[in-house]
């Protein structure tokens, strides 16, 4: 069985001003577990640390901690209809943060109209 390292102080540093950066404030992270196949083969799932947090717009982020180094993300409005950035996985945090909020920055600016849908 796999043991993925806990979030550091370190990463929810990099997190933190990543998003004070984005929404002029701090944000309020909360630190989680989930299970998540870590190969599309995988028959087991793998307990992994999860950063969470929302925006005022009531979306939800996450970003998984898939290894040493190793980040998955993704957000979402409702349960059932999840989004990501089109990269499986990220070897950096901040470049894995700023990617996740830019793809939640497209979809809400493709929701008002203001950039052409694409496909997800």
């Amino acid at each position: 069985m796999t043991t993925i390292p806990d979030i550091t102080d370190t990463e929810q540093w990099i997190l933190r001003t990543t998003l004070r950066e984005r929404y002029g404030r701090d944000s309020e992270l909360q630190l989680a577990d989930a299970e998540i196949r870590l190969h599309a083969s995988d028959r087991e799932l793998t307990l992994c640390p999860v950063v969470v947090w929302q925006a005022e717009d009531g979306c939800n982020f996450l970003v998984f901690k898939a290894g040493e180094r190793r980040y998955r993300c993704q957000f979402f409005y409702k349960p059932y209809k999840q989004m990501g950035t089109g990269v499986d996985e990220y070897d950096d945090l901040a470049e894995c943060a700023v990617a996740l909020l830019q793809a939640q920055a497209d979809y809400v600016a493709e929701q008002r109209g203001d950039l052409p849908a694409r496909k997800r």
